[in-house]
């Protein structure tokens, strides 16, 4: 699958699931503002992906017009466990960087599953995405946004009512829509 189709899929992706579910309250208005870089890297190794974030970060670091990048890696760590070991790689490279409180990762994977959940569980689709992919946040732009927002806490309260609400195969479909056209309709 070409580069295109697979920014595509994100991009449906944020717009369809994060940003119409509301998943994310502050994803709506960087997508409006075309502050979201989308980005596939054709690594086919934990090395090779560690260069691509690098060169991600950098580019962040020197372009303050993007707020926020998706770093996305079809070709690598499709295994969610291997893609939760790899993150403490990427905390590791935060800190040589000296971009730890500067960046921060978040993680969303086909397979995501949160601890003590089983994978069928709904709550784990607020963090599955098309593919495998790394989001750049900036720290100073999350704070910002949380100090705004008038109750922080209960985002992933309703997420997690908002996930088991819709349920597993309706959560599934969506997903599925996301790469293979159009977006069904929610009840």
């Amino acid at each position: 699958m070409g580069h295109n189709l697979i920014i595509e899929s994100v991009a449906h992706w944020v717009d369809s699931v994060v940003v119409d579910l509301n998943l994310c309250p502050f994803a709506r208005r960087e997508l409006i503002n075309n502050r979201v870089r989308f980005a596939v890297t054709e690594a086919r190794s934990e090395e090779q992906l560690l260069v691509a974030l690098e060169v991600e970060l950098k580019l962040l670091d020197g372009d303050k017009s993007i707020e926020t990048s998706l770093l996305i890696h079809p070709n690598l760590l499709e295994n969610f466990g291997d893609y939760n070991q790899f993150l403490n790689l990427v905390d590791i490279l935060l800190i040589e960087m000296q971009f730890e409180g500067v960046f921060q990762i978040v993680s969303f994977h086909p397979q995501y599953q949160f601890a003590d959940t089983d994978p069928h569980d709904a709550v784990n689709f607020t963090n599955r995405s098309p593919y495998p992919l790394l989001h750049i946040l900036r720290e100073d732009s999350l704070e910002h946004a949380i100090a705004g927002h008038p109750d922080i806490d209960q985002i992933p309260v309703r997420n997690i009512e908002l996930m088991n609400r819709l349920g597993t195969a309706k959560l599934e479909s969506l997903l599925a829509y996301c790469i293979k056209g159009p977006v069904p309709d929610l009840p």
